[in-house]
């Protein structure tokens, strides 16, 4: 997956501190404004069996509330303040990603998966399935979708790319969660995987 560019920033004064009796100034104490409205998600690149067509799949992450949000330091005392410099203890309410499903050459890399399926790649395109996983330490729960839209070209209308907007509620998901958004074939097969982590 690629990562976003940071800019590393001395906090004056006072630091916001997350933990209690956490230092005001040193050295792991900075601001990181790497948290926007709209953020890349990486993408992957399938090899369709027996077709022998490639579709990339790209990611793009939709949170309008994590615009100017930022990173508290680094190690045990990390946190995420939001635009108005307010502590985050969870994620955002609501949230979406954006998943661009393409026979064209988007990306030129080589594969790094493969499909089985009797399906005709555009037909693929247009059933793909997603499902969401929040990790908690050693705990996973599957996090069920608000919608799941298709969004550009209408599905009835030919294409050789599908854009998806799968859009999600969640309710007091702490920012130490892991998202992983896996990307399903129409059998139900994982065939690609996008993160969403705050710190």
């Amino acid at each position: 997956m690629k990562s976003i560019g940071i800019l590393s920033i001395w906090l004056l004064g006072s630091a916001i501190s997350f933990a209690a009796g956490a230092p005001a100034a040193s050295d792991s104490w900075h601001t990181t404004p790497v948290f926007h409205a709209s953020m890349p998600a990486g993408y992957e690149v399938l090899l369709v069996k027996p077709s022998g067509a490639v579709i990339s799949l790209l990611g793009l992450i939709e949170c309008p509330d994590l615009e100017g949000a930022q990173q508290i330091a680094t190690g045990i005392n990390a946190g995420i303040v939001n635009g108005d410099g307010e502590p985050l203890r969870h994620y955002p309410r609501s949230f979406s990603f954006r998943i661009t499903a393409s026979l064209r050459k988007t990306v030129l890399v080589d594969p790094t998966e493969t499909v089985n399926t009797p399906e005709r790649p555009e037909e693929l395109l247009l059933r793909l399935k997603f499902r969401l996983k929040a990790y908690h330490g050693l705990d996973v729960r599957e996090i069920p979708s608000e919608s799941v839209q298709i969004i550009g070209v209408p599905a009835d209308i030919p294409s050789d790319e599908r854009i998806y907007r799968v859009s999600f509620n969640v309710d007091q998901l702490p920012i130490t969660d892991r998202c992983v958004l896996e990307v399903l074939s129409p059998d139900g097969e994982r065939i690609a995987k996008f993160h969403f982590d705050l710190l």
